[in-house]
């Protein structure tokens, strides 16, 4: 089924569907695409955003550390710095990148060691938007999925609660691509909340917490974990009520921040589980981070439905389309 690929291209359809809607209003948005958002890909090439763009930092630095194993913390950091800082001088940089990110990266290329680098009360969804390949690489234990969704998050978002939805984020991608029900993959997220909520990955975070004038690490990370039940609530709510037409910030937030970003993304998915073209529209027709929302929900259908599930001609025409078939090409 091409599962990797599917998520790979799917967050990028996502990303270039959202791209053009993320400020405007819901009435701007009917006015100029309609009720259901952009029907298709614009441009030869459709342009991506900062979303993509970062996400391929992370499968292709993956990819290079994965010919090395094991992955650990110290393989993988400096190669994660230097695709971060290679995408922070890239002239295809212009596209709206977030404050968050830019700061950190910039620290992060003087050299700075990436604990203080970080943006440490930033948990915006630049956190998670770029997780999907630590979900996808094959082999990896949950201990080093949560560790490196983790750390790749905290090298410019400190704040637990980025943490947390990255991981989160992760684990949805692997278990959609290992065959989970969408049906089931709420429950399973709460599940995982409650069992790492005092877990704090040290090896791969370092004294990270310590910024944040916690006075424990387990009482940092379980910020995080409590943030994520939170919104999870509002999605088991949203799900319910199976309100296919309204925007979808209105119950899940608007995607700004790392947990809702996340739920909202999902609740897109969800909402549409075996449409996935409907499933990116939902989140590009949608009143907050439009891009970001729609990028996830395309992570979230491609690792379950395939390369195959998204319309033929996409894949010629999107940005990025090498980095993306060689990312999803390796752990298809």
């Amino acid at each position: 089924m091409k599962r990797a690929s599917g998520a790979m291209f799917g967050l990028a359809y996502g990303d270039a569907l959202g791209a053009p809607t993320e400020f405007l209003t819901m009435e701007q948005i009917g006015r100029r695409f309609g009720d259901r958002g952009p029907a298709g890909l614009d441009g030869d090439p459709a342009l991506v955003t900062d979303d993509t763009q970062m996400a391929i930092a992370v499968g292709l630095g993956l990819l290079d550390a994965l010919a090395n194993p094991p992955l650990t913390p110290d393989l993988i950091t400096p190669m994660w710095r230097r695709r971060f800082v290679d995408w922070l001088n890239s002239p295809d940089n212009n596209r709206a990148p977030g404050n968050t990110c830019l700061r950190a990266c910039r620290d992060l290329e003087a050299g700075r060691p990436w604990v203080e680098a970080t943006v440490a009360g930033s948990k915006g969804c630049g956190a998670n938007m770029r997780v999907a390949p630590v979900g996808l690489a094959p082999g990896l234990t949950d201990e080093t999925r949560a560790g490196a969704s983790q750390l790749q998050a905290a090298l410019t978002h400190g704040h637990p609660t980025g943490l947390a939805a990255s991981e989160l984020t992760a684990f949805a991608i692997r278990w959609l691509a290992d065959g989970m029900d969408p049906a089931d993959l709420p429950g399973a997220l709460r599940a995982r909340c409650h069992g790492q909520r005092g877990v704090y990955h040290e090896r791969w975070l370092a004294g990270l917490w310590r910024r944040s004038g916690a006075d424990a690490p387990e009482t940092f990370i379980a910020r995080g974990w409590d943030d994520c039940l939170g919104v999870l609530d509002r999605l088991d709510e949203a799900v319910r009520r199976g309100d296919r037409a309204s925007d979808p910030c209105e119950a899940t937030g608007a995607g700004w921040v790392a947990e809702e970003a996340l739920a909202t993304g999902l609740l897109c998915f969800l909402l549409f589980p075996d449409e996935p073209v409907e499933a990116i529209r939902r989140g590009a027709a949608s009143s907050g981070d439009s891009d970001s929302i729609a990028c996830l929900a395309g992570a979230f259908a491609g690792a379950r439905l395939g390369m195959d599930a998204w319309p033929a001609g996409w894949a010629a025409r999107i940005e990025y389309a090498d980095d993306l078939a060689r990312i999803g090409g390796a752990w298809d």
